[in-house]
């Protein structure tokens, strides 16, 4: 009879871990957890074209991940992507005049945003938008462009 109870305690212990494990996947897979972990001021930049941008790529600067993408929202006024991106707490030093420009990590990977810091002593605060960017390059658009001109070369 201990036998069986001590079965019994094991594959429960077992199963509760495996639930366990499956919320802690389905919080990160739904991002509810950022909302509990929310430490970070949100800043703002319009982009031409966003490519394959996701929520929640990566922000990077210098190849080091200082926050990530929160939404992207369409600016019907001046026909533009805008992008909501959040930057951690640590990171605060970052000038006014900062540039963002949209990066793929290798040939066909995911995109991110990459920031450039500026040289001005005014620094971005929670809500700033950033004025200097560039937009994503479109591998289809540069095969494009570069077969038409070898047709117009013939």
């Amino acid at each position: 009879m201990d036998r069986e109870r001590l079965l019994e305690i094991t594959v429960g212990m077992f199963v509760a871990a495996g639930l366990a494990g499956l919320l802690v996947l389905a919080l990160q897979v739904s991002n509810l957890g950022s909302l509990i972990e929310n430490n970070g001021y949100q800043i703002s930049a319009n982009f031409e074209n966003i490519g394959g941008l996701k929520v929640r790529a990566p922000v990077t600067v210098s190849g080091v991940k200082i926050g990530k993408v929160t939404a992207i929202n369409y600016n019907d006024e001046d026909f533009e992507a805008v992008v909501i991106m959040e930057i951690n707490d640590r990171f605060r030093r970052f000038p006014i005049d900062t540039s963002a420009m949209i990066y793929t990590s290798g040939l066909l990977g995911e995109q991110y945003i990459a920031l450039d810091p500026g040289g001005e002593d005014a620094v971005l605060v929670d809500g700033s938008h950033l004025s200097m960017t560039q937009s994503a390059i479109v591998l289809e658009k540069m095969i494009g462009q570069f077969l038409f001109k070898q047709a117009e070369g013939q």
